[in-house]
């Protein structure tokens, strides 16, 4: 499995997903949301940041199934699904993860039939590696 790579700015997204928390930086200046975490505000410069809670909840506003896995480590999980989420709480905000049945689920766990753009997801974290990785479960309903 392939494992983030912490870096400074990023190392609290890291920190609050070890604790089952999803929270994206904010500019504490003007008040922007971004992602990926950066030193610097892109509209308004300003080096002030925050880590705001996120509710967890999104849609699915784009996925793929990978027809022949790209790396050969996956290769016993395809067909697995590669979905882009937009948050609830802030629609300009997309995180990439994979919709799984529950959070320690394999790749290919979710019938890729069940997936349609605008569906509703949560946030579930599992640990790879030693490192707290978002995951999405589909919203019932």
């Amino acid at each position: 499995m392939l494992t983030p790579v912490v870096d400074e700015d990023g190392a609290p997204f890291w920190e609050y997903a070890a604790r089952g928390e999803l929270r994206i930086q904010g500019c504490a200046d003007c008040g922007e949301l971004r992602f990926p975490p950066r030193p610097c505000c892109p509209h308004c410069q300003s080096f002030a940041a925050e880590w705001r809670l996120m509710s967890g909840r999104g849609r699915i506003w784009s996925y793929v199934l990978p027809h022949p896995p790209l790396l050969p480590d996956y290769a016993a999980q395809a067909p697995y699904n590669a979905v882009v989420v937009e948050l609830a709480d802030a629609p300009r905000i997309r995180l990439v993860g994979n919709v799984v049945a529950d959070p320690d689920a394999a790749l290919d766990s979710v019938d890729p039939g069940r997936l349609r753009i605008g569906a509703g997801v949560r946030v579930a974290f599992t640990d790879i590696d030693g490192t707290a990785v978002p995951r999405w479960l589909l919203e019932r309903g």
